[in-house]
């Protein structure tokens, strides 16, 4: 029996068991913003004290599931790779969701199922309705379980001042589909995903919600979504001042 590591059943209960705890759990999806966060602002978003934030960090560092990065007296904590976001969003396509207690807690459900980010690239009614718009213009094409960016898609791109290119060397899948758990529909995400994110935010398109995943459209990111994307998603309501 060939007994190389290569041919072995991946030991998926080490993995449970590092996710299962509650605390270990909130710490991992509070970072699925993507955003590397030090102990101190982790263990006052996920209501640990530091001690025991501490000791869970630890556990997940040494776990693969987290890395730690050395930043002067500081060390910041982010999702060790872009599988781990990934799996993490198909877990909570699985879940129960929890029961909602307060208005507090239905309205910040209802930004996240709105507007978002998976790791470092756009979920939500945005990134769905994003990736429906770039595949009804032709600019992105499904394909064998990918999305394919088209000859229209690679002009798009270098219109909005995108280099697709550069985009396309970076060391991971290029546009890969993440079935997202609100929407139950795949949005964008891979490298091109990132990317798209990325510049939508550079460009003030997009901002983050402070202590959230959450984003929040802007004035200017509206009239971009209706020019590039063609697409007006919140045509009601009044976008984010800026």
């Amino acid at each position: 029996m060939n007994s190389s590591a290569n041919t072995q059943q991946p030991d998926i209960t080490h993995i449970m068991t590092l996710i299962g705890e509650p605390a270990r759990a909130t710490i991992l999806l509070t970072l699925l913003s993507g955003e590397a966060l030090p102990a101190g602002e982790l263990a006052k978003r996920c209501q640990l004290t530091p001690q025991t934030i501490s000791s869970h960090l630890a556990k997940l560092v040494a776990g693969g599931l987290l890395l730690m990065i050395p930043q002067g007296r500081h060390r910041y904590y982010q999702l060790a790779r872009p599988e781990i976001a990934e799996m993490l969003e198909a877990i909570q396509r699985v879940a129960p969701r929890r029961p909602v207690r307060s208005l507090r807690q239905s309205e910040e459900s209802w930004v996240l199922c709105r507007a978002r980010t998976c790791y470092d690239h756009l979920a939500g009614k945005l990134g769905v309705g994003m990736t429906q718009a770039l595949c009804e213009r032709e600019l992105l094409r499904y394909e064998g379980r990918q999305f394919h960016l088209t000859e229209q898609g690679a002009a798009w791109c270098e219109g909005i001042g995108l280099d697709w290119r550069q985009v396309k060397k970076r060391r991971r899948a290029f546009a890969a589909p993440c079935l997202d758990w609100s929407e139950r529909r795949d949005h964008l995400a891979g490298a091109l995903g990132a990317a798209i994110a990325s510049h939508c935010f550079e460009r003030d398109w997009l901002r983050r919600v402070k202590s959230s995943r959450a984003v929040a459209v802007t004035t200017a990111g509206r009239d971009a979504f209706i020019h590039y994307f063609g697409v007006d998603l919140w045509p009601d309501e009044n976008p984010l001042e800026g």
